[in-house]
């Protein structure tokens, strides 16, 4: 998977699936179920680290992260998130950062917001690093937002997203992220960019899907969007594994002759 290949699954109506990855195992299993782009997503504060939000992942973190991902990927397109900070406060520090994440193994990054970081974006593009964009409910905004929140229901606020995208296209964005926003509006924006748009909590119409890994496997169970669909309970398992584990141990039943050296 390349980001000419996203364009052409654009123009040729074929959906795109993202999954969300932060090391070398998960990556394989991924890529060997399909998945064609893999996001080292800056989620891993929340999932991984167990923070309340990503706000304290760090560049270096995020390298470390790609790096493993990176190395496993072989097929799959791999997208690293810029973590907080990382772009906001100086045009060359983004460029430098998005640089860094790509030499780490990333084929692009992805930053949050629209028209206030335009400036980002082109020269990001204009070094020859493929930026992807994201709008809507942005993460790294959530103490201004109050919380997750779904974000523009009001026609002010869908217009003005539109017209964001519209800019961050313009500006030489490769993809758009759209998070938790109204069908209606997500299918418009879709329909107006010549990029692909990547939904999460966005509804059906847009080009593609994201989903965490770990909700997806229904790992994370601490807070459920309702746009989440687990396809799998694996918390559930691996508890019931880990259970039998510690009272066959407990009971003597393992490890075994069959587990023994002789």
């Amino acid at each position: 998977m390349t980001i000419p290949e996203l364009l052409t699954r654009k123009r040729e109506g074929r959906k795109i699936t993202v999954v969300t990855a932060y090391d070398a195992l998960f990556a394989r299993i991924l890529e060997e179920a399909g998945i064609e782009v893999l996001l080292v997503g800056d989620s891993l504060g929340m999932v991984v680290q167990g923070k309340p939000d990503t706000l304290s992942v760090t560049m270096g973190q995020m390298l470390y992260h790609t790096r493993l991902v990176a190395r496993a990927a072989r097929q799959a397109l791999v997208i690293a998130d810029m973590p907080f900070l990382s772009y906001q406060v100086r045009v060359e520090e983004a460029v430098r950062n998005a640089g860094r994440l790509l030499q780490a193994g990333a084929a692009a990054v992805k930053l949050e917001g629209g028209r206030t970081v335009l400036d980002r974006v082109r020269a990001c593009t204009g070094a020859g690093i493929p930026v992807v964009a994201h709008l809507g409910m942005t993460p790294q905004s959530v103490r201004s937002y109050g919380g997750y929140r779904v974000q523009a229901k009001g026609p002010a606020e869908a217009e003005a997203l539109l017209v964001d995208a519209q800019a961050l296209e313009s500006a030489g964005a490769c993809a758009l992220v759209l998070e938790a926003i109204p069908t209606a509006l997500a299918r418009r924006v879709t329909e107006t960019l010549t990029l692909p748009t990547i939904g999460i909590g966005a509804g059906p119409f847009c080009d593609g899907q994201v989903l965490v890994l770990y909700d997806l496997l229904g790992l994370f169970d601490d807070f459920v969007p309702k746009f989440v669909k687990p396809y799998a309970h694996l918390k559930a398992d691996a508890l019931q594994a880990l259970r039998r584990f510690r009272e066959e141990v407990e009971q003597g039943k393992f490890p075994t002759d069959g587990e023994s050296y002789h």
